[in-house]
């Protein structure tokens, strides 16, 4: 097997190790493993009501006794449909004590894009919001779940806050329209964890076995779930604890959940590294700068994992009230560029450091990072973490490595490199060259092993952290009556990264209202999938094929936009 050189390793930040030792055990046992060192410390913080690491894991021992009396056994793909909750992580662990598998949703997607994850998976047993239930229970027969257990999310909230969430006031109302909704035909949570605990003998999953199947967007717009075993993100979990040896584990260690841990990177950084670092885990349903500032100002955070938008307007905020953000430890930014003129006023706010890395889902999904010292090097994504290699490599021949410095396709390997695509074979055949992980991605990486993404393959839009397979997007604008066809891109922007965009070709002598197109696209895709602008073109650049080069389209929407 082909080793080659790791010039990174000679700017690792001191204390990180060279690579770690295999992983053993599942990812349930690094929640007992917590629960058994820092039994009274808290696990989980939401609005002020805490839960310990002893309570949370009784918790999920009386969940998974439910869910297992309702037929759930080792292999079955659960689905979980819920915003960011102490009932999202029971939820999570109580799947996996059982030897199922979870499967993340995002609980804003449209019936549509729900339902076309679900066709994929066919989980029958399914773990959602109460705002979400009723569109499940709406999925043809032959998708039916069979068991269906609403979650109020309120109900974990604080009993003063339930009480102020019922006072027959516009405010009030409005706020818990927002947090749940009435649900008839499912099982309440509360019924299904009020089971006793477990019969002993209920044997814990192994590392080779599937624990998440994770959705990325492909290019084709087709649901594709990557398989993460217990392996894998047991390993991308040691692999953050051992990037950031300055953090102790135990009650000290503060993580905020502001990114929704549906998304494979909230849940990598929340969901897995926070529980094995024994830490108190902050929730937040939604990122709202206030209500995290109101907790900073009480408890900072020693690790705060956020994408660029969230950083900004954080530190906006801060000023706007007057207030630092003292204490914020490291924070780590990831999904999309994060530009240096951001990191030195944050840095400068909050006394640490704010660094950026890089991944992908089928890497569980962290892959590289800068350090957590002053040699970071800002513009690069950083460097491999422990255990992780990876060679740069010509896009049209994966076997030959281009020369040092020269740009080329990432491609890497490591124990958090997931097995494949679930179900799908053939898709998981083009993603992997002799062994490599093919990212689609082109580089640069300098003599001290620094990589800077210049440019990708794939067409995906990354926009606020989250991806857009173009063609999804297309397929939507398509059925509007006056549009006869469109191309969508994404054009820079400061806010997220990218932002999506189409322009469209409208069929003759039709008047277009751009804005009803939008409302239309509203009705089927999930709302950071919906062009912020639409172009009306005369047509649209094709091969000789008839295939539309979004490339160019592209560049012709940059040069309208910026002139250049």
């Amino acid at each position: 097997m082909y080793d080659p050189p790791r010039p990174w390793i000679a700017s690792y930040a001191e204390g990180v190790p060279e690579d770690l030792p295999p992983v053993t055990g599942s990812l349930v046992d690094i929640l007992q493993t917590s629960a058994a060192e820092f039994p009274d410390a808290v696990a989980l913080e939401f609005f002020g009501a805490e839960t310990t690491y002893r309570e949370l894991l009784a918790q999920v021992e009386r969940a998974a006794a439910g869910l297992r009396a309702r037929g759930v056994g080792p292999g079955d793909p659960v689905a979980i449909v819920l915003p960011n909750c102490p009932q999202h992580i029971v939820a999570f662990y109580a799947i996996l004590r059982l030897g199922a598998v979870v499967v993340e949703h995002n609980p804003l997607y449209t019936p549509r894009e729900l339902r076309k994850q679900f066709e994929d998976h066919g989980a029958k047993t399914a773990i959602v919001w109460s705002k979400v239930v009723a569109t499940v229970q709406a999925f043809p027969a032959d998708l039916a779940v069979t068991t269906l257990v609403a979650v109020d999310v309120t109900r974990a909230m604080p009993f003063s806050m339930r009480v102020k969430l019922r006072l027959p006031i516009a405010r009030a109302r409005q706020a818990r329209d927002a947090l749940t909704a009435p649900v008839s035909g499912a099982v309440e949570w509360e019924r299904l964890s009020a089971a006793t605990a477990l019969p002993a003998g209920v044997p814990l999953p192994t590392t080779e076995d599937l624990a998440i199947i994770q959705y990325t967007s492909g290019t084709t717009g087709a649901p594709k779930g990557a398989a993460l075993t217990h392996r894998n993100l047991l390993a991308n979990a040691a692999q953050a604890r051992a990037w950031v040896p300055q953090i102790t584990r135990g009650p000290g260690c503060v993580v905020y959940a502001v990114l929704p841990m549906f998304h494979a990177y909230g849940l990598t950084l929340c969901l897995t590294f926070a529980m094995s670092m024994g830490a108190r885990l902050v929730l937040f349903p939604r990122f709202e700068p206030d209500l995290v500032l109101e907790v900073l100002q009480k408890r900072p955070p020693t690790f705060l994992p956020l994408v660029p938008p969230i950083a900004d307007r954080l530190l906006r905020a801060a000023r706007e009230k007057g207030v630092l953000l003292r204490g914020t430890q490291v924070a780590i930014s990831g999904a999309m560029a994060l530009p240096h003129e951001l990191v030195v006023p944050f840095e400068a706010a909050s006394g640490g450091y704010l660094v950026e890395g890089y991944g992908l889902s089928e890497c569980s999904p962290v892959l590289m990072a800068n350090p957590v010292a002053d040699n970071r090097v800002p513009g690069t994504v950083g460097l491999p973490l422990p255990g992780t290699e990876l060679r740069v490599v010509d896009p049209d021949d994966p076997s030959r490595d281009v020369p040092a410095g020269e740009r080329g396709e990432l491609v890497v390997r490591g124990p958090q490199v997931f097995q494949g695509y679930y179900g799908k074979p053939e898709e998981t055949d083009k993603v992997f060259a002799d062994g490599w992980f093919r990212t689609g991605d082109i580089v640069t990486v300098d003599e001290d092993g620094f990589v800077r993404i210049v440019d990708r393959i794939k067409e995906l839009i990354i926009t606020g952290g989250f991806n857009v397979a173009p063609t999804e997007v297309e397929i939507a604008l398509r059925q509007h009556p006056q549009v006869e066809d469109a191309a969508v891109v994404g054009l820079p922007s400061d806010h997220s990264g990218e932002e999506v965009v189409a322009a469209i070709v409208v069929a003759s002598g039709a008047g277009v209202d751009v804005e009803a197109i939008r409302e239309f696209a509203r009705g089927i895709l999930t709302p950071y999938k919906v062009p912020r602008r639409i172009f009306v073109v005369d047509e649209l650049p094709k091969s000789l094929i008839g295939k539309v080069l979004r490339r160019q389209v592209r560049d012709s929407l940059l040069q309208l936009t910026t002139g250049c």
